[in-house]
């Protein structure tokens, strides 16, 4: 007897995660079906017009939003910036570079070049 392959799914927040895009800012019918792993394949490989223009312009989730700033999840925190940007205020923010930019830019370097110190153990 053989076993009948089921096709993985996941929620909708989690495909999301994994696209680097907003819950929220997706279109209904993402948000309330589910996403099986070759429709998020397909998603990645070939984006959708709503998925690319997410990506280009946002709202951006937090964690994208402190990769694009060069910083991490906990300076963003530090900075008081709780919720999602959009690549114009990512970019206003890189352009008016505030100390606080700076100050976490060279957290995360540092936090870098230990890692990398250690990995060389």
């Amino acid at each position: 007897m053989t076993k009948l392959k089921t096709t993985q799914t996941m929620k909708p927040a989690t495909a999301a995660k994994k696209l680097g895009v907003l819950l929220s800012a997706t279109p209904a019918e993402f948000q309330e079906g589910v996403v099986s792993r070759d429709e998020l394949n397909r998603l990645q490989a070939d984006p959708p017009a709503w998925l690319a223009e997410l990506r280009r312009n946002g709202p951006h989730p937090r964690q994208v939003v402190a990769v694009k700033l060069g910083i991490s999840n906990s300076g963003l925190a530090r900075a008081g910036i709780t919720g999602p940007l959009t690549t114009a205020e990512i970019e206003a923010i890189k352009a008016e570079d505030p100390e606080w930019l700076k100050h976490e830019r060279s957290v995360q370097a540092e936090v870098r070049k230990e890692a990398q110190r250690l990995k060389q153990r």
